[in-house]
């Protein structure tokens, strides 16, 4: 994860858990002070100001719970045992325990409804001025304005952040649309390359032997059998390259079986090419869902990758790894003992190389995926392609 998400998100747990901690805070200091004063009228309130931050710990601890009535009648209990407490302490703590309007507005923005949520405000701030004018004997400018005012910039804040919050999600989203539609386009666009530098251009060369067969029909027929008999087996290879063009899309074993499979048959197919290295297959951790398009992706990487290891790395033996995480998440190391390369050779050249990580590297992103590469000439090379990878991911030994 970006560190400005990271950074985003642990700011709004912070401001969304911040009123509930000053809440209760505040009311097991005001219970302190209660137990210090040992006054008769004191342990008489301390039972219902304990009352108070249990229920308001169990109605947080059970908000998922609560039916959307059971939230306002909660809350109405909060704002009774709280205007109680306030109106019966000494004048000396009602001023501090008013300040708990604040916690308690932040509750009142979180029900259900625009009526609960205007009918908790407007009950909220009335017994707060009461208290206030019962603790200071009369109207005092002085005592009501900083608590009351205090109250609505919290409300007005905490609207704020929310609103920014749901645009930041807005936003986000919108982002992880465009780049699903971007890798959309790309993928249109290589299939329409495929098609176009194989199906069309041999379609177009039959088409031509066809014409000449015809014209040969009469005069020629042995020279024009042969260029049926061409056209018929170009027309298989064809047929083949348009299977493989398919298959590319979505792989029957991986649609059916999954990934592990998928690659399992894939390691198994390319090690059983002459003069291909030793390629051995694993998998670690319990397997997790993938999305289709995830696990396409994360398998045609481990192909580009598995092929630049046999034909360009000279390697005697490969290793690959399927490495599972969280759901959503997981990652394809491929380990060969070859001779390697420096970091000019992952620039884009003539042999097609960088072009092929580039790409790679490019698959994985819209993802949100990483590709990293470590090479020493000499010293063979390690790639690892992972998807959300929240995990540790064990350093194989060389």
């Amino acid at each position: 994860m970006p560190v400005t998400a990271l950074a985003v998100r642990r700011f709004s747990a912070a401001a969304r858990y911040l009123p509930h901690w000053v809440f209760l805070i505040a009311v097991a200091g005001t219970l302190v002070r209660l137990f210090e004063l040992n006054h008769e009228l004191c342990w008489r309130i301390a039972p219902p100001t304990a009352a108070l931050a249990l229920l308001y710990a169990a109605g947080l601890a059970r908000w998922d719970r609560l039916a959307p009535w059971a939230r306002p009648a909660w809350l109405g209990l909060l704002l009774l045992l709280w205007s109680w407490v306030a109106w019966n302490l000494p004048a000396r703590l009602t001023f501090g325990y008013a300040w708990l309007a604040v916690p308690l507005a932040v509750l009142a923005l979180r029900m259900p409804t625009r009526v609960a949520r205007t009918m908790a405000l407007g009950t909220l701030t009335a017994l707060l001025v009461m208290a206030l004018l019962q603790a200071g004997g009369g109207f005092d400018l002085d005592v009501l304005a900083p608590p009351v005012t205090a109250l609505w910039a919290t409300l007005l804040l905490y609207h704020t952040q929310q609103r920014l919050t749901r645009e930041l999600a807005t936003t986000r989203g919108e982002l992880a649309r465009q780049q699903r539609e971007a890798g959309r386009l790309a993928e249109r666009a290589r299939i329409a390359r495929d098609l176009h530098d194989t199906l069309a251009q041999e379609l177009s060369g039959s088409r031509m032997l066809l014409q000449a067969a015809d014209r040969d029909w009469d005069r020629r027929p042995d020279a024009a059998r042969r260029q049926v008999r061409a056209v018929t087996e170009a027309l298989g290879e064809h047929l083949a390259q348009t299977r493989g063009i398919i298959d590319d899309l979505t792989p029957p074993l991986l649609a059916r079986d999954g990934l592990e499979a998928a690659l399992r048959d894939l390691c198994a197919r390319t090690g059983s090419v002459a003069g291909s290295p030793g390629i051995t297959f694993r998998t670690e951790r319990e397997p997790c869902s993938l999305r289709t398009d995830q696990a396409v992706a994360l398998l045609r990487v481990a192909q580009g990758v598995l092929a630049n290891a046999c034909e360009h790395a000279r390697a005697r033996h490969v290793r690959v790894t399927l490495t599972y995480g969280d759901a959503g998440s997981a990652a394809i190391e491929v380990l060969d003992d070859g001779v390697g390369f420096g970091p000019e050779a992952l620039q884009p050249s003539g042999t097609g190389r960088g072009f092929g990580l580039a790409a790679a590297r490019d698959r994985l992103r819209v993802f949100g995926g990483t590709l990293t590469i470590d090479s020493t000439p000499g010293q063979g090379t390690r790639v690892l392609a992972a998807l959300q990878a929240k995990y540790r991911i064990p350093a194989s030994a060389r």
